[in-house]
């Protein structure tokens, strides 16, 4: 497993990280507890040793399902966890209400993204205690807001840093302007951001879109890529006749549609050759490619079961060349306009 330094913090963490939202169970049909423990302990024998994860995820139950897993093996882990959305916050803004199972308009929890400082120091301690540790090796704001000024967010992490309760500081869902302003107060070692190869706007375009990885590049900020499988559409598992329950966030979703999921299909088919001379699956060929492209360094990718953390972990030692990413990628440029990801 090729390991990557966590921006200037020092922190080595590998390339293929395991997300952890999925072991909350919501909005993800649930999920069994022990079978993420033991997804956790697979991809760690495996080679991993950067998991990803938040309080909203199942409301606390991911870090406490992390916890579990880590017990016998803190030092053998890179935690990387967040702040910033809060159920029921006195401020901030609001990103709708849900249930336990999932988003509902008439849920009773009303989610915000609030990065107060006061709300921040609250939050880590809880998180503390949850992932049963004394210190969060990476610390990230969830989202952004703008009723606290992000000077304020930033002086209470770096507080934090002092104390020597979070190792680094790392910003999620943040445009390059936000980042300077956080970089303005303390140095920011990471930006966590949705990016796959059908959700490429990091890369900036013609018409004058920042290109946000090489700004981080630049700056030496690690950048964290999440949903690199698209939720599972980009791993060749998903096909068109694939059912999903209610309770799945996936089964609302039109990138999920089966005309999208028959094309995604097609796509991922002309990929084979180059996944035969890899002996990998179309699912570490993806992942392989995304941690291949320039200025991308991790990719935070799910797991529910031992076999698909073990799956995800092999991808870590993919070389790709050239002519390979260039194959990939103008068949990705080609079939991705054909896509309707509203």
């Amino acid at each position: 497993m090729r390991m990557r330094e966590l921006g200037q913090s020092g922190i080595q963490a590998s390339t293929v990280a395991i997300g952890t939202w999925v072991m909350g169970g919501w909005m993800w049909g649930g999920a069994d507890e022990n079978d993420s423990i033991k997804a956790i302990h697979a991809a760690l024998d495996a080679g991993i040793n950067l998991l990803d994860t938040a309080p909203i995820y199942g409301f606390g139950h991911s870090e406490s399902v992390v916890g579990k897993a880590i017990k016998d093996r803190r030092d053998k882990v890179v935690i990387a966890t967040k702040c910033s959305m809060v159920i029921n916050a006195p401020g901030g803004r609001s990103v709708g209400r849900s249930t336990a199972a999932g988003p509902s308009e008439h849920g009773h929890l009303e989610i915000k993204i609030y990065n107060n400082p006061e709300s921040i120091r609250n939050e880590v301690e809880l998180s503390l205690k949850r992932l049963g540790t004394d210190h969060i090796d990476l610390y990230q704001t969830h989202w952004q807001e703008q009723e606290t000024p992000i000077e304020d967010t930033m002086g209470a992490l770096v507080r934090l840093k002092e104390e020597g309760k979070i190792r680094a500081i790392g910003v999620c869902n943040a445009t390059t302007d936000e980042m300077d302003r956080y970089r303005s107060v303390g140095q920011v070692d990471s930006d966590q951001e949705q990016y796959s190869m059908i959700h490429r706007n990091l890369e900036g375009d013609d018409s004058g879109a920042v290109n946000q990885l090489g700004c981080c590049k630049d700056y030496k900020i690690s950048v964290l890529a999440y949903s690199p499988l698209v939720l599972g559409l980009l791993t060749g598992k998903v096909g068109p006749d694939r059912k999903f329950a209610e309770s799945d966030l996936r089964s609302s979703q039109k990138r999920f549609s089966q005309a999208n999921r028959q094309k995604i299909a097609e796509l991922l088919k002309g990929f084979a050759p180059i996944a035969e001379k890899h002996n990998c699956t179309i699912a570490q060929l993806v992942i392989a490619w995304t941690i291949s492209q320039p200025g991308l360094t991790h990719a935070l990718v799910g797991a529910r079961t031992p076999e698909q953390a073990i799956e995800n972990a092999g991808a870590g030692n993919i070389e790709l060349d050239a002519s390979e990413l260039a194959q990939m990628d103008a068949a990705v440029r080609s079939g991705a306009t054909q896509l309707d990801m509203s």
